[in-house]
């Protein structure tokens, strides 16, 4: 937030401090959502499970039909200056019903039965998202379905195969990439010769912002790159560069830091996880946050391609920040039970 504020403060004049009070919005309405969620009991969301992933595929439906294109995704719903993101609740809905799709069918599906209906109910999700297209969410909902699928039990020789089989993909999915997203991939090995005043830009000023900050920073709202605004969507996809030129090394570090204790944390509740579902649950909002986390910050230091993926709890959207909080509550009523059936096995 004090980031957000100092980049809010360059750009005043174009309306740009309604950027911080925006985000100070969305993260009440945050905090709400992961206290009720704190609440709520992760086996309600099991029950329901079913119809959290058929309505995400409705709202993915009419986004296509209805949704306003901004920066050439056609990802958004929204009244007035107010937009969601239905691709936001669509990797948590993912989530919550593989868990508890492969919880339930673990006795009743083979391996292989179970994997290829994981996949082709994942796949009508991720078909959605790319015809935005949003490729970047897609490798998240990619992932979610990958890390959860791995830890369910299959055997090696399936793990072999999905490699390959997504190794397969990638390459047929080279071909069907339009021409700015192939300039993206190919910016991640020499931006500068790759339109440096184009596709190579963003990377580019991102890498500068973040060499420029050196050891301590240039302080907070003192950014040459951010405050005269050489670096592009400073408050959302490269809102670590912002950090790194303004906080430095120590900074950039400190954040790593912080979402290392978090992945310690959930690694603990994944390990006395109540049951499979909470079990699975746990592992893919690892999985959702890991893959986005080192997909944002690889883009800002340019070694992975510029796919617009939001930095959990860090770039500006509203759609985003509600559904990471909304799945921290998640994962604290997961280890309240886990607390729960403690105490009652000591009683």
């Amino acid at each position: 937030m004090a980031v957000l504020y100092s980049i809010s403060m360059s750009t005043a004049n174009e309306g740009g401090l309604n950027i911080f009070w925006r985000q100070f919005i969305f993260l009440v309405i945050g905090l709400v959502f992961m206290f009720v969620f704190s609440k709520i009991s992760y086996q309600t969301l099991k029950l329901h499970s079913s119809v959290i992933y058929f309505s995400t595929l409705f709202i993915l439906l009419g986004v296509l039909i209805f949704g306003r294109t901004i920066r050439g995704t056609a990802g958004w719903i929204g009244v007035g200056s107010f937009h969601v993101q239905p691709v936001e609740i669509a990797k948590l809905s993912l989530i919550i019903f593989l868990a508890s799709f492969i919880s339930q069918k673990k006795m009743e599906l083979e391996e292989t039965g179970r994997l290829i209906a994981s996949l082709v109910l994942a796949g009508l999700m991720i078909f959605l998202v790319v015809k935005q297209p949003d490729f970047g969410s897609a490798m998240v909902l990619i992932g979610i379905w990958l890390g959860t699928t791995l830890v369910s039990g299959i055997s090696l020789k399936k793990i072999i195969v999905m490699i390959f089989l997504g190794l397969s993909i990638s390459f047929v999915g080279w071909f069907i990439l339009k021409p700015y997203q192939k300039d993206r991939v190919l910016s991640l090995v020499h931006p500068e010769k790759i339109d440096p005043r184009g596709a190579g830009y963003n990377v580019i000023q991102a890498m500068i912002a973040v060499g420029s900050g050196g050891l301590m920073g240039e302080g907070i709202g003192h950014g040459s790159q951010s405050q005269l605004n050489f670096l592009p969507e400073k408050h959302t996809d490269f809102i670590f560069a912002s950090i790194a030129e303004e906080l430095g090394l120590f900074g950039s570090l400190l954040v790593i830091g912080l979402y290392l204790v978090m992945f310690y944390r959930m690694r603990i509740i994944a390990i006395n996880a109540p049951d499979n579902f909470s079990y699975l649950v746990t592992v893919g909002i690892m999985v959702m946050f890991f893959v986005q986390i080192l997909e944002n910050i690889g883009m800002n230091i340019g070694i992975m391609p510029v796919t617009g993926i939001p930095l959990p709890f860090l770039s500006y959207g509203g759609s985003s920040l509600i559904m990471v909080l909304a799945s921290v509550g998640i994962l604290n009523n997961i280890y309240s039970h886990q607390e729960t059936s403690v105490n009652r096995e000591n009683y």
